[in-house]
């Protein structure tokens, strides 16, 4: 098990899926933060089934700064209830997991 962590998270906008991952990003809370093509969605919300066009953000970082992360997501997000996933990597390339390293900050 590592310490590397992705993150998913849906926005209904490209330019709020935009704005979250540049702001990430910056912020050094995220080494990368992939966006895909729009997603049909579908969920129950509030008793009925919803569907939606939604922007899925693929967000990479580190285990300590998941708390940051969830805290910027939520504040910047427009949705009540954004979905944030914390999913652990379990292996991968060494080369990778230090160019993350050397991309978010570090405790200090």
């Amino acid at each position: 098990m590592t310490d590397k962590i992705v993150i998913l998270v849906t926005a209904p906008k490209r330019r709020e899926a935009q704005a979250i991952a540049r702001h990430l990003v910056e912020s050094k809370l995220a080494a990368c933060v992939n966006i895909t093509q729009p997603i049909e969605s579908i969920y129950r919300w509030k008793g009925k089934i919803a569907r939606d066009r939604e922007y899925q953000l693929i967000i990479k970082s580190t285990r300590e700064l998941f708390p940051k992360i969830k805290a910027a997501v939520a504040a910047l997000h427009s949705y009540k209830t954004p979905e944030i996933i914390c999913l652990p990597i379990i292996d991968g390339s060494r080369d990778y997991f230090q160019w993350i390293d050397d991309s978010v900050r570090r405790r200090r």
